[in-house]
C-alpha cells in the first residue's frame, strides 16, 4: 500500500480572505480546520514549519476518553466523574473546571467522530494518574499522534481545504472596533494581509523556547525537551500583542522517561510502563510507582542523582507496544538474551535486577505490589525473553499555561473580557491541565477543543 502524502498549497494560492484563519497544523488546527469547513466555514490553516503535525505527530501513547463505546466493547465499564476527579486531582486541583468539565463530557463523542472519519482508535492502554484504562489507540497498537495528523490530512485532502506551510502568521489585526478581523503572514512571496471574520490560534507551545522557559521556569533552562522544533510560544506572542491574558505560564510539565542521550531527544511513551515496564536505579531497584502522576515521577528520577534511571521490559511489553520498534531502530534499546545479560550490559547489578523482577512478577500474580502501591498497568509480567532496558531521564514535555480562554475557546484580555474573533485552543491556551497534564489528556485535548473551536467560529459567522 502506497505511503500516504499529502501535499499544501503554493503560496500563490493564497487567498485574500477567508471566513475563518486557523493559525497551526498539529492535532488541534487540522480538526478545527475539518470541522469548521463541515459547518459551511471557508478555512485556511497557516503552518510556520516546513512539515505539517507539530508536536501532534511526536504522541506516542493515546487519547483518553471516558465512557466510550471502544471501552464498553473491551468490558470496561468507566464514568466521567471519576475521570474528571483524577484529571482534577493530577493537576494539583488548579485546572479551569469548566474547561475540565466540557473536556471530559465531550472526550467519548470526540472519539466518536474520530471514527466517523476513518480514523479509529480502537485499542486502550492506561497512563498514570488513571484507574481505567482510557487511552484509546489504533487496533495495531501504532503511535497515535502520527496516525491522527495522518488521518485528519487524508480529510482535509480529500475536502480540499486550503492548508500551506512554510508560512508564518507575524501578528494578528485588530478593525477599529478592536475585534480581530486578519493576520499579517510571511511566505516565500513576501509579507501580505488575510482577513477573515475569526482567527484560531492553534500554534503549540513553548516547550521549545529557550527563551520562553528561562522566562518562565529558569530552573528547567538546562533541559532538555521532547518538543519539536518549532514550539517556540509564537501564538502566545501573537496573543500578548493584542492584549489576551496567558494563565499559569509557570506550570510547565517535565516528563520523567525521556532518552537524551543523543543530540535529538526522543519521549519513551508513557504507554511502555502502562503496558507493564518497571524503572530501575542503578542499584537494580525499583524506587517510585511507576505510573504515578508525570510530575511525582520526574521528581523521583532527579532525586536519585544518578544520571537518570532504566525503563525495564520484556518481549510480552514491546509486543503490546508498537514504538518500541522505532525506538529500538534508532539506538535507544539495550537488549539482554536474560535479565544477567541485560543487567551487565546497562551496567546494574544483575543479582538485584532479577530479583527486583522476581518481586515484580509477584506482585503482578497477586495483584498486590507491596513495595510502592502501584495498581495499574499490572496485567503481565516481565518474563518473556528477551529482556530491553532504555535509559531515561525527565525533559522539558510540555506547557500546561498559555492563553486565558472560555470552555467555548474564545479569548480573554487582561481585563477579562473576551476578544471578539479570536479563539485559541489546544496547548496554546492554559487551564485545562492544571499544575500537571495527565498522559493521553493532550490528544483528547486537541481534538476536543479543535472540534470546539469549528464549531463555536461557525456558530459566530453564521450567526452575524
Amino acid at each position: 500500500m502506497a505511503k500516504f502524502v499529502f501535499t499544501p498549497k503554493t503560496a500563490d494560492q493564497l487567498k485574500d480572505s477567508y471566513d475563518a484563519i486557523i493559525v497551526g497544523a498539529g492535532g488541534t488546527g487540522l480538526t478545527a480546520a475539518l470541522q469548521a469547513h463541515e459547518l459551511g466555514l471557508n478555512v485556511v490553516v497557516l503552518e510556520k514549519n516546513e512539515n505539517l503535525g507539530g508536536n501532534t505527530s511526536r504522541a506516542s501513547s493515546g487519547m483518553n476518553a471516558s465512557e466510550s463505546l471502544v471501552q464498553l466493547n473491551h468490558g470496561i465499564i468507566d464514568n466521567n466523574h471519576s475521570f474528571y476527579e483524577e484529571t482534577l486531582k493530577g493537576g494539583g486541583l488548579l485546572n479551569d473546571r469548566p474547561m475540565l468539565k466540557y473536556f471530559v463530557d465531550h472526550s467519548a463523542i470526540a472519539i466518536s467522530w474520530l471514527m466517523e472519519h476513518e480514523i479509529d482508535l480502537t485499542d486502550l492502554t492506561i497512563t498514570g494518574g488513571m484507574s481505567k484504562k482510557r487511552a484509546h489507540r489504533p487496533a495495531s497498537m501504532a503511535p497515535v499522534g502520527g496516525y491522527l495528523v495522518t488521518g485528519l490530512l487524508k480529510q482535509i485532502q480529500k475536502e480540499d481545504i486550503d492548508v500551506f506551510n512554510n508560512s508564518r502568521v507575524t501578528k494578528l489585526i485588530k478593525d477599529d472596533g478592536k475585534k480581530v478581523n486578519g493576520v499579517e503572514v510571511e511566505t516565500k512571496d513576501g509579507k501580505e494581509i488575510v482577513t477573515a471574520k475569526a482567527v484560531l490560534l492553534a500554534s503549540g507551545g513553548f516547550g521549545a523556547s529557550k527563551e520562553l522557559i528561562k522566562k518562565y521556569r529558569p530552573d528547567l533552562v538546562d533541559y532538555k525537551t521532547t518538543n519539536q522544533p518549532g514550539a517556540t510560544g509564537d501564538g502566545l506572542k501573537l496573543a500578548e500583542g493584542v492584549d489576551a491574558q496567558l494563565m499559569q505560564m509557570n506550570f510547565v510539565q517535565v516528563h520523567p522517561t525521556a532518552q537524551t542521550d543523543h543530540d535529538h531527544t526522543y519521549l519513551i511513551g508513557e504507554g511502555v510502563r502502562g503496558e507493564g515496564a518497571i524503572l530501575v536505579n542503578k542499584a537494580g531497584k525499583r524506587f517510585v510507582n511507576e505510573l504515578d502522576t508525570r510530575k511525582v515521577v520526574s521528581n523521583a528520577i532527579t532525586d536519585l542523582h544518578e544520571d537518570g534511571a532504566y525503563l525495564i521490559f520484556d518481549q510480552g511489553i514491546r509486543d503490546h507496544f508498537k514504538a518500541i520498534d522505532f525506538y529500538d531502530h534508532v539506538g535507544l534499546v539495550v537488549h539482554g538474551k536474560d535479565l544477567a545479560d541485560l543487567a551487565k550490559n546497562i551496567g546494574v547489578d544483575a543479582n538485584n535486577l532479577e530479583q527486583t523482577v522476581a518481586e515484580w512478577n509477584s506482585a503482578v500474580k497477586n495483584k498486590d505490589d507491596i513495595a510502592f502501591g502501584r495498581t495499574t498497568g499490572m496485567e503481565r509480567g516481565i518474563n518473556e525473553a528477551p529482556y530491553y532496558a532504555i535509559h531515561v531521564h525527565p525533559a522539558i514535555h510540555y506547557t500546561m499555561g498559555g492563553i486565558h480562554i472560555t470552555p467555548e475557546t474564545e479569548v480573554l484580555d487582561s481585563n477579562g473580557n473576551v476578544i471578539e474573533g479570536l479563539y485559541a485552543a489546544g496547548e496554546v491556551s492554559g487551564g485545562l491541565h492544571g499544575n500537571n497534564r495527565i498522559g493521553g489528556n493532550s490528544i483528547a485535548e486537541t481534538v476536543i477543543f479543535g472540534r470546539q473551536a469549528g464549531m463555536q467560529m461557525a456558530k459566530k459567522i453564521t450567526s452575524c
